[in-house]
């Protein structure tokens, strides 16, 4: 699919309004303006009322098959079972919410480019052809399709979902893409027997080498969640568990040249080799975003609209941040902050410099807690380690982003624990899906690394007694070697139960290896759509002859 390009108006200024309650009619519900919500798999508050808005994480990466791009990979909408039916999981259309990727590339903590996604549905459920020989009335459906799936145009998807992607700068806005489709939320292999071929088809191309894909997959961030549970229960005896695993997000994945991405100033850079030359800084900050329409309306028959200005609702950056350092008072508040005004909220500042985190460590395991303020901390995620992923510019201004050195060359060899390792190329110098954020955390804030007064790192001492972490050390089911990187999601033939591991499994051989044909299983849904209709009409002519 060849990308539609169109320059449109100035970029609108960002303006956090209040809503003010409309009246609309009497069939009508103004459900008012959203304050700030929350963001990284529910960890604040209010997320679990808007779970469409909630960014779960953020990948930024020079990607390992193109070395001259760099990926950006944000996801959306976590825990979402595969069975998870009749609707299963689309995005919020683009009158309700504003999905964005944005790029600091001059430190001053203000985005200089914004990727944003807005979404629209093609639903045919209200007026669908059944079968042959089925006997089901023509007028709707509940089913997200009526038979097997072979592409994204089969007319059998009978729910999907299209998306423009506008990168917004200073300059204007420019259409990278218009109309791409969205592969769908994996509803079995029953209905998609061959879902891969729909993940290839769902890659579209962007300008100048770029490429962009959007769909549902496989929930990339893998560690055991039962570190709220005193920590492992105490004692590190409750790890190894990979609770993500069962689970698929919403994703986006954008491949652009990295050159696109940096600022216009330039500076001496130091390469790789330890030459010097005049060139752009090649540490950009990344972080995404999610605006909500501050006025939401329901009509009598369901349907909402979106109204006012749109304010953001969700953010995230590095992760575990807001989760294990922000506290529970703050969360919301952070989440609807921009990054420029991270360093006027004292409280959140202070608690990267003096957290809680090693005092429970300490409380439960003895470690010792690290002098303060945690200058160390105050590097890795709020200004960037300097000489690594600490932006160029004579003044950075503190923020929380998750930040990436574009010159560090692709690791051969990749280590999971990143610049704890000794590859630089991994978290926190941006972040790749391999990468054990969990462990280099927990790591990071038990004061495993030590920076001077500039915020240059000076060693790296590993904590034993945290050694081996949640003992989650890699994702359960691998990652693609090519963009978009993500593993294909969970089918919906499994359950949680049963498919910890995130494969296609369902105690049924056949299905799971494509051992049998897959019309087996499409016959067994035909004839079960037939049998439903058998029951609505005998329900109906019953309700006739009794009337």
């Amino acid at each position: 699919m060849s990308p539609t390009h169109r320059t449109t108006r100035a970029q609108r200024a960002a303006a956090a309004v209040a809503a003010t309650a409309v009246a609309v009619g009497g069939t009508s519900l103004v459900l008012g303006a959203q304050g700030g919500w929350a963001s990284s798999h529910r960890e604040a508050p209010l997320t679990a009322a808007d779970p469409t808005i909630d960014n779960t994480d953020t990948y930024a990466f020079v990607s390992p098959d193109a070395p001259g791009t760099t990926t950006l990979i944000a996801s959306w909408l976590p825990f979402q079972e595969p069975a998870g039916g009749p609707n299963f999981y689309p995005w919020a259309t683009g009158d309700q919410a504003h999905y964005n990727v944005k790029i600091d590339n001059d430190g001053d903590a203000v985005p200089d480019i914004t990727y944003q996604w807005t979404f629209d549905n093609v639903d045919a459920r209200g007026d669908v052809d059944y079968p042959d020989g089925a006997d089901l009335p023509a007028d709707g459906t509940f089913l997200y399709n009526n038979g097997p799936v072979s592409s994204l145009d089969d007319p059998t998807l009978l729910f999907k979902q299209t998306y423009t992607l506008t990168e917004i700068t200073d300059e204007g806005e420019d259409v990278l893409v218009e109309g791409a489709p969205v592969a769908p939320s994996h509803v079995g292999d029953a209905s998609f027997p061959d879902y891969q071929a729909l993940r290839d088809e769902a890659v579209v191309d962007v300008a100048d080498g770029g490429k962009s894909f959007v769909g549902q997959a496989e929930d990339s961030f893998f560690l055991d969640l039962r570190v709220f549970d005193l920590l492992y229960g105490g004692d590190l005896s409750e790890t190894g568990n990979d609770t993500l695993a069962p689970y698929n997000v919403n994703s986006v994945a954008l491949q652009l040249p990295t050159e696109s991405l940096l600022g216009d100033a330039t500076y001496e850079v130091t390469g790789p080799d330890g030459s010097t030359s005049e060139g752009p800084d090649p540490t950009i900050g990344v972080w995404s975003t999610t605006d909500r329409a501050s006025v939401r309306t329901a009509a009598a028959d369901g349907t909402l609209t979106g109204s006012g200005e749109f304010v953001q609702v969700s953010r995230l950056g590095n992760p575990l941040v807001n989760e294990v350092v922000i506290p529970a008072n703050l969360k919301d508040a952070f989440n609807a902050l921009p990054p420029e005004q991270d360093a006027d909220v004292t409280a959140a500042v202070n608690k990267v410099l003096n957290p809680e985190l090693p005092y429970l460590l300490n409380g439960i395991y003895g470690l010792p807690v690290k002098e303060t303020p945690r200058t160390d901390l105050q590097a890795i995620f709020l200004t960037g380690l300097k000489g690594l992923n600490q932006p160029l510019a004579d003044e950075v201004r503190p923020s929380e982003q998750l930040r990436l050195n574009t010159s560090v060359p692709v690791t051969e060899e990749p280590n999971r624990l990143g610049v704890l390792a000794g590859d630089n190329q991994g978290f926190p110098n941006g972040r790749r899906p391999t990468d054990d954020v969990l462990d280099i955390a927990l790591q990071a804030v038990a004061g495993a690394v030590s920076v001077d007064e500039t915020g240059a790192p000076t060693g790296v001492e590993i904590v034993d007694a945290l050694a081996a972490g949640d003992g989650v050390d890699a994702n359960n089911v691998d990652f693609s070697d090519s963009f978009p990187y993500l593993a294909l999601p969970n089918s919906g033939s499994g359950t949680v139960a049963d498919v910890p591991s995130g494969g296609v499994d369902t105690g049924s051989e056949a299905v799971a290896t494509g051992g049998t044909s897959p019309l087996v299983p499409v016959g067994a849904g035909v004839v079960g759509l037939g049998a439903l209709g058998y029951l609505l009409v005998s329900s109906r002519r019953r309700r006739e002859g009794s009337a």
